[in-house]
């Protein structure tokens, strides 16, 4: 007669478990970091796909319940308290086109680091983490006029898609961005 294997108990599978984790070596940062590597959170706004990068976007977030602040520009939707913390949210198309998002039940919103305080900023898609290398890196195609073309310094194309990239800090010096008063 042959001996049944029995199951383990509880305890060992968390001990196996415990095991496994502690062996997991993570992706291969030589190439996470490698030299020409950049990654960044991709969305799109307007008729443009954008990237901003990694050390910029502090979280991902649905569209929180929003205050409206009387006497503000049209593009300053308003106040959002996020975990106690008070926000601005702006609608980034209609920054940088004039023309306002169409806000959705699943809309999505990047919480992004500028000086004197983070602010929330409507998108109007978001496709999540998107890695580019120096072989992607175009000129700045001549579609991005305006306040596109102000904010964004380069480009990568992956196959057909161009992927611009925001510059967050400088979205957040442009004297416009920062005079959120009608």
């Amino acid at each position: 007669m042959s001996a049944t294997p029995t199951s383990p108990s509880p305890f060992d599978l968390l001990l196996d478990f415990e095991r496994r984790s502690l062996a997991h070596q993570p992706g291969r940062p030589e190439l996470i970091e490698a030299p020409g590597h950049w990654r960044g959170v991709g969305f799109r706004v307007g008729r443009h796909r954008l990237v901003g990068a990694f050390g910029e976007v502090v979280e991902i977030i649905s569209l929180p319940a929003i205050t409206p602040v009387p006497g503000s520009q049209s593009w300053m939707l308003g106040l959002a308290n996020i975990r106690g913390s008070l926000y601005g949210v702006v609608d980034l198309k209609q920054f940088l086109e004039g023309e306002r998002s169409a806000v959705n039940e699943g809309q999505r919103c990047i919480l992004v680091r500028q000086p004197g305080g983070n602010v929330i900023l409507l998108v109007d898609e978001l496709y999540g983490q998107r890695s580019f290398n120096d072989s992607h890196a175009i000129e700045r195609p001549e579609t991005l006029d305006g306040r596109f073309g102000a904010v964004v310094m380069r480009s990568y194309k992956v196959g057909d898609v161009i992927w611009s990239v925001l510059d967050i800090p400088l979205l957040s010096r442009t004297p416009e961005f920062r005079q959120a008063a009608a």
